[in-house]
Parts: C-alpha cells; structure tokens; sequence
C-alpha cells in the first residue's frame, strides 16, 4: 500500500512540475515539487529522504525544463 501511495504521489506532483510561464520557472518548480514528493515517498517507503529528495528534485527540474509551455495549458 505504502508502494501505490508513492507511485501516486510522485506522479501527481511531475504533473504539476509543468506549471510556469518560463522555462526557468517550470525547472525551479518542478525540482521544488519533485524534491518534496521525493522525500515524502521515502519516508513512506522507509528509504532514505535524503536520497529521495535528490533524485525526485533532479526528476521534477529535468521534467518542468523539458516541458514546452504549450504542453499544458492553465487558463
């Protein structure tokens, strides 16, 4: 249970990392959102947070920079 509660929360949380009018944006807050979700799925998960934290921030920055500003559209 542990396990889908993490996928799904790292999932949700890479949708949001798209959120920004700028490429810079999108980056800074998909590693903010990536780094919390990655922390929050370890300590769910008894991993390290610390190394959850890394790899999800590193997951959510790669994952907002990389996404075009017409991929998602908020209004």
């Amino acid at each position: 249970m542990r396990t889908i509660a993490a996928i799904t929360l790292v999932t949700g949380a890479l949708a949001l990392t798209a959120c920004g009018n700028t490429q810079g944006e999108r980056a800074l807050s998909g590693g903010g959102i990536g780094a919390g979700v990655g922390a929050a799925g370890a300590a769910l998960t008894g991993g390290s947070v610390l190394g959850g934290a890394v790899i999800g921030g590193a997951a959510g920055a790669a994952t907002g920079a990389l996404t075009d500003k017409d991929d998602i559209n908020l209004d």
